[in-house]
């Protein structure tokens, strides 16, 4: 496993406008880098490295700042969801962001640590990241790990009334919408109340097809025979990116192989398995949702 990522968030969370300003910003040459950056996007100086840093972190720009395909398929000239209206380009976006793995701890919670704990305090997710740090010879920064887990929680969290929160801040991120984490008070090891958070396994109805679709077809590890275990608990897999329960997994892989030609479920000596005769083009099957 490659060192891990931390910070370069400037402890904010990816507002709702964010990436589609420095997307503008990038095609008409802006640089971040620039003196000016600060008024040509209309932001403080933290800010701007903010919302270089989402820009990455989603799969949206490379090291050097070019816009990558998502990027141009979402905010382009024919963008689909240039203002992030619909709920699917938030579940594309949340797929992109453990993907990419820029931000480690995004890819580490859905992928791996939610295996030890639905059910977490951010005492527990820091001992997690402590131990990977360990494992992966990466510097552990108790303030910088902190900060990440704040704004991971921010991030998929809305702020409740009473939260001393910036409602600035945290009613405009991108990805609270999609309801992954839920938050509640519990006793702690000294029985005081203390915070808690849960990442259940759930339907999500409101996830499409083709956005999970898309996800299998992403993936380099799947070839064109995959199994339904595959789906469930392998790595970046849409059970546990997604947070899906088995049953719901299996109706929208079910679903799936309805809705387009060419992909077979089969369930043959105990063993389900999902067989592309001829995989789509990942796009195409997104502009079926998005037309």
């Amino acid at each position: 496993m490659n060192k891990l990522s931390f910070s370069g968030h400037e402890s904010f969370v990816c507002r709702q406008f964010w990436l589609k300003k420095g997307y503008d910003f990038i095609q008409d040459n802006g640089k971040f880098s620039d003196q000016m950056a600060v008024v040509s996007l209309g932001v403080g100086k933290n800010m701007v490295s903010s919302i270089r840093h989402w820009l990455k972190s989603f799969g949206l720009t490379d090291d050097q700042d070019n816009s990558l395909e998502l990027s141009e398929y979402l905010f382009g000239t024919e963008g689909k969801d240039i203002y992030l209206e619909d709920l699917a380009t938030q579940w594309l976006l949340h797929y992109s962001l453990i993907k990419t793995n820029r931000a480690s701890l995004y890819n580490l919670v859905f992928n791996e640590f939610r295996k030890e704990r639905v059910e977490f305090s951010k005492q527990h997710l820091t001992a997690f990241m402590k131990r990977k740090c360990e494992e992966t010879n990466s510097i552990f920064t108790p303030n910088t790990v902190k900060s990440d887990i704040s704004v991971f929680l921010r991030t998929y969290i809305s702020p409740k009334r009473g939260d001393n929160f910036s409602i600035e801040d945290d009613f405009s991120g991108v990805l609270i919408d999609l309801n992954l984490i839920e938050h509640f008070k519990a006793s702690g090891a000294d029985d005081k109340l203390i915070d808690w958070y849960r990442i259940p396994s759930s339907e999500h109805r409101d996830l499409p097809n083709e956005v999970l679709l898309y996800s299998i077809l992403d993936n380099e590890d799947y070839g064109d025979t995959i199994s339904f275990r595959e789906l469930q608990v392998s790595h970046n897999s849409p059970g546990l990116v997604f947070s899906l329960t088995n049953d719901s997994l299996y109706q929208k892989v079910k679903e799936i192989c309805d809705q387009f030609d060419g992909i077979s479920y089969y369930e043959t000596a105990g063993n389900q398995i999902i067989q592309f005769k001829k995989k789509p083009n990942k796009w195409d099957v997104l502009n079926e949702y998005y037309g």
